[in-house]
């Protein structure tokens, strides 16, 4: 099989431009081409009007070893090893995928390495002749949980899912309690609950890390198996929105339990047991639950949510690692979705290929901060995220259909630990936290007490006055908005480097600064305040088989990474069980 990259088409090419093109540029017969699929698929919006569709395909052909062999003389030829062949116009875009199709394997896609270790844990579990080990705890069930759960289960190990929060539908009814009825459950919202913060948001599902071993590719992979469209595994900008999520998340579920997994829901841990050996090295011994419960199990998961603020005080108390972590702090702005549609796609917005529009920007200040766009929901809400009383918190949300009126994202400056001594004087690695939570407060206030959230409209807050009524642009924030002043919403630094943003994101976006626009407060959740820093094989730098993982524990943000860092948690949790000689599989 043969990888082709870089095809341009028209946005409104027909169904057969596509084989065409591969046609051409391999040089073939339309007979020759026995098949294809699209890999992926892009757009170019550079030139409005024109935009075109970037296409990367997987090609079978009866040529294919006659194409990789004038491809191997083309680059010999650039090396000046021998003379080029006439036609060369396939080299710089077509690769050997070895013949083979992507295998999916519990530990990832198309990766040697990742097989060879799936095999050896699969003989571990199956052949291992001491004793069953205890099984695997994991603490959370946000997507990091979710595959760290779902991966152990595959490979055998009937991993407890311990989860705070309700199960999916009924944590669903107690987060419409607060957007519809202004009652927050401080355990079943936004944050906690099966599904974990992904579930009430866009549900975008690409990321910028590093995947050589293709660990995205086996998120995506069971999201389809679960239910998402097969389109996330080949456009370039995926989604599925939050309807979509609550199903598919059900889906894993049963996988889980299928698997002899099993998940327990309102089952908050509140301690950890450590012990300590005549060595000095620490050693988890199993978690303390609310309910004064204990379970055993000498190896944990943690795959917290950003917002678990109570369990990183107690981690903290108990000794574990931590340290103090950069995050972002902001607003959510909202415009139009038809404004950002015709900014970006001229012409052409509205083609359903196109989708609502989105945008990335960033800007660098004066005052040393950079402001940029985050989690930019097209055509989506503006959501009331809080998880403790008294605070106001928000995020975005959107549906598969991406079809509401606005167009919303966080506008948030970046801000560092040197910034909380002023919140937290000690020096303690959760200063970050009194700093969300002074702001978070602030915002409740300002907004009426009963979680309405400050607004202002962007002219306002570009003039420094106070908003009195709204314009053109209604807030989607369902549990309302109050106008005024944010001057006073978040630090000096951060106002100071929105208001100079805001009109050098307009020279960009056309439109963006306008007056009518609307900003409400708070965004103090983009990512965790803390980093529970790991050693290479996964485990907590100072005690053994504890697995910090996800966006709690600083090492994901979003549903992609954090689910690709539920893989490398379940596979580091595997690895040490074969070391020890434990990995055999629970019996039933």
């Amino acid at each position: 099989m043969l990888r082709l990259t870089d095809l341009k088409l028209p946005l409104d090419h027909d169904q057969a431009a596509l084989p065409a093109a591969i046609v051409a540029r391999l040089g073939i017969a339309a007979a020759e081409l026995a098949g294809f699929t699209i890999a992926k698929r892009s757009y170019d919006a550079r030139k409005r009007g024109a935009i075109m569709l970037i296409y990367a395909v997987d090609v079978e052909t009866t040529r294919e070893a006659d194409i990789l062999q004038r491809l191997q003389m083309d680059e010999e030829a650039a090396d000046g090893k021998v003379a080029p062949t006439p036609d060369t116009t396939y080299k710089p875009v077509a690769q050997s995928l070895h013949g083979e199709a992507p295998v999916h394997v519990p530990l990832s896609v198309s990766s040697e390495d990742a097989r060879v270790v799936a095999t050896a844990v699969e003989e571990a579990v199956q052949a291992s002749p001491h004793p069953a080990a205890l099984r695997p705890l994991v603490i959370g069930m946000g997507p990091c949980g979710l595959f760290a759960g779902l991966i152990l289960a595959q490979m055998g190990l009937r991993p407890i899912i311990l989860e705070r929060g309700k199960n999916v539908r009924e944590r669903t009814v107690d987060t419409f309690g607060l957007w519809r009825k202004k009652i927050l459950n401080p355990e079943s919202n936004v944050q906690f609950g099966e599904g974990g913060a992904g579930t009430f948001s866009d549900g975008k599902l690409y990321s910028q890390i590093s995947d050589k071993r293709h660990y995205g590719r086996k998120v995506l992979t069971e999201f389809v198996k679960a239910g998402a469209p097969e389109e996330i595994l080949y456009v370039s900008k995926p989604h599925i929105g939050t309807f979509r999520l609550v199903s598919m998340v059900e889906n894993m579920r049963a996988d889980i339990e299928a698997l002899g997994g099993e998940i327990r829901f309102s089952h908050r841990v509140d301690d950890l047991l450590v012990e300590t050996d005549a060595a000095g090295t620490r050693k988890v011994r199993g978690v303390v639950l609310a309910d004064g419960g204990e379970i055993r199990a000498d190896h944990v998961v943690m795959a917290l949510g950003h917002s678990a603020r109570d369990t990183f005080f107690m981690l903290h108390e108990r000794g574990v690692f931590l340290e103090a972590k950069p995050f972002s702090i902001g607003f959510r702005i909202e415009h139009p979705q038809s404004l950002i549609d015709r900014a970006r796609f001229g012409p052409q917005a509205g083609h359903p290929i196109l989708g609502a529009a989105d945008y990335k920007l960033v800007h660098h200040c004066r005052n040393g901060r950079s402001v940029y766009s985050f989690c930019m929901c097209p055509g989506g809400t503006v959501v009331a995220a809080a998880s403790e009383p008294g605070r106001v918190v928000t995020n975005g949300m959107s549906q598969y259909s991406r079809n509401e009126r606005n167009a919303n994202a966080a506008i948030v400056v970046g801000i560092t630990p040197e910034d909380y001594a002023e919140f937290d004087p000690s020096g303690s690695p959760l200063a970050g936290i009194a700093l969300q939570r002074h702001w978070e407060e602030q915002a409740f206030l300002q907004g009426g007490e009963d979680y309405r959230a400050p607004g202002q409209l962007v002219g306002d807050f570009l003039r420094k006055r106070a908003s009195r009524e709204f314009g053109a642009v209604l807030p989607s924030y369902t549990p309302g908005v109050t106008l005024g002043d944010l001057s006073s919403a978040l630090p000096r630094y951060a106002i100071d480097a929105i208001r100079e943003a805001l009109p050098a994101f307009d020279r960009q976006i056309k439109g963006f600064a306008m007056d009518d626009a609307i900003l409400t407060g708070v965004e103090t959740r983009t990512s965790s305040p803390v980093r529970m820093t790991r050693g290479a094989d996964g485990q907590s730098l100072n005690t053994r088989g504890l697995f910090p993982a996800g966006e709690g524990a600083g090492y994901a943000g979003g549903i992609l990474s954090a689910g690709v860092d539920g893989i490398k948690a379940a596979e580091a949790v595997a690895m040490q069980m074969i070391a020890e000689g434990t990995a055999r599989a629970v019996p039933l």
